[in-house]
C-alpha cells in the first residue's frame, strides 16, 4: 500500500517579492475577510500584504481597515494599527479574564520600569544613554527587561557616533495598556514634557558637536592643501 502524504505548508512570501501593481484586481476585500485573515494571522501583517493575498489596491485595504476598527469598537477583539502593521488583539477589558483561563498573572512593573516605559514612549526613538540622562541613573537592566517582555522594542541605530539602539514600543505595549495607536497616548504632565524637550535640545547639541568635531578632525588629517604658486613666481621662474 503506498502511503499518501501531506503536501508541506507554503513558506511564507518575503514581502520584498510581493508585487500588488502586477495584474488585475481579482476581487473586493469585504470587512468579514479581512477580520478573518488578521484572526489566522500569527504575527501582524502589514497593508502592502494585505492587498497582495486579496488583489486589491491599497486605497481598499485602507478603507476596510476603518470600516473593521469601528466595527471592533466595543467588542472582545479589538483592531490595533501600528505604522504599516496591523494585528488583532483582545480588549484590554477582558485581560483578567483570559489571565484566569490561561493561568498566567498580569505582568507587574516596577516603578522604574514603568518611568523608564513611559519616556521610551513619549520619546521613541530613543537610545539609553538618552534614557539615563533623563532618569538620572544607569538604565541597561530596565531596558533589557522591558526588551524580554517585548514592551520595547528595537528601532534601528542612531547616526550619532557608536551608532547606539534606537528603542521604541511595539505591539505588546499597546495591547497592554489598551491603545490602538500612539496618538492615544495621554497628554504628558508639563514639568516631564519639559524635560523630554530639553532631553531632545541636548541631544540635537550633541550630534551637531559631533559631526563638527569630526569634519575637523577630517580636515587636519588631510593637512594643509598645497600652495598654488601665484602669476609672479611662475614668470620669475
Amino acid at each position: 500500500m503506498i502511503e499518501e502524504r501531506a503536501d508541506p505548508p507554503a513558506e511564507p512570501v518575503p514581502e520584498a517579492d510581493l508585487d500588488i501593481d502586477s495584474g488585475p484586481v481579482a476581487e473586493q476585500l469585504s470587512e468579514a475577510q479581512l477580520e478573518a485573515l488578521l484572526f489566522v494571522a500569527e504575527r501582524p501583517l502589514t497593508r502592502r500584504e494585505i492587498a497582495t493575498l486579496a488583489g486589491v489596491d491599497r486605497a481598499t485595504v485602507d478603507e476596510r481597515l476603518g470600516d473593521l476598527e469601528v466595527a471592533l469598537a466595543d467588542r472582545g477583539i479589538r483592531l490595533v494599527l501600528s505604522g504599516d502593521r496591523v494585528e488583532l488583539v483582545t480588549s484590554p477589558d477582558a485581560g483578567a479574564l483570559i489571565a484566569r483561563y490561561v493561568g498566567v498573572d498580569a505582568i507587574r512593573l516596577s516603578p522604574a520600569a514603568l518611568e523608564t516605559l513611559a519616556i521610551v514612549a513619549y520619546r521613541q526613538p530613543v537610545t539609553k544613554s538618552a534614557v539615563e540622562r533623563i532618569r538620572g541613573v544607569d538604565s541597561d537592566y530596565t531596558i533589557r527587561s522591558l526588551l524580554h517582555r517585548r514592551l520595547v522594542v528595537e528601532l534601528g541605530r542612531s547616526e550619532s557616533p557608536g551608532r547606539p539602539f534606537l528603542y521604541g514600543t511595539g505591539f505588546e505595549f499597546l495591547e497592554r495598556f489598551g491603545l490602538t495607536s500612539l496618538e492615544e497616548l495621554p497628554p504628558l504632565d508639563v514639568e516631564v514634557a519639559a524635560r523630554l524637550i530639553e532631553e531632545e535640545e541636548r541631544a540635537a547639541t550633541e550630534a551637531t558637536d559631533a559631526t563638527a568635531a569630526a569634519d575637523d578632525a577630517g580636515s587636519r588629517e588631510a593637512g594643509p592643501a598645497p600652495a598654488t604658486p601665484d602669476a609672479e613666481s611662475v614668470e620669475a621662474g
